[in-house]
């Protein structure tokens, strides 16, 4: 089997994370929804998604600390339910 085929096959399994991409629209959406910590400035560039019952985000973002010239990056891990408000998981220093 290709490795394009497995790829393909893991991008839907239900409990299997995708591979991390751009921000679609609909990302985006998700992550302007969700209540985000005072003090550290997020900002996405790529998402993985797991569905489950909802779906769970990974965002990787650039992180900084105003008014600060230090910069990181973070996974920030999101969980929108089927019915209800997208709210953080965990958020993973890298």
């Amino acid at each position: 089997m290709k490795t394009e085929t497995l790829n393909q096959n893991t991008e839907n399994l239900v409990g299997g994370w995708s591979p991390y991409r751009d921000l679609t629209p609909e990302d985006k959406a998700v992550w302007d929804a969700t209540p985000k910590p005072i003090g550290v400035d997020y900002t996405p560039f790529a998402v993985s998604t797991q569905i489950v019952n909802g779906v769970n985000y990974r965002f990787k973002c650039t992180a900084s600390m105003p008014p600060a010239e230090v910069v990181w990056e973070a996974i920030v891990e999101i969980y929108k339910p089927i019915k209800g408000e997208p709210r953080i998981t965990g958020i993973i220093r890298l």
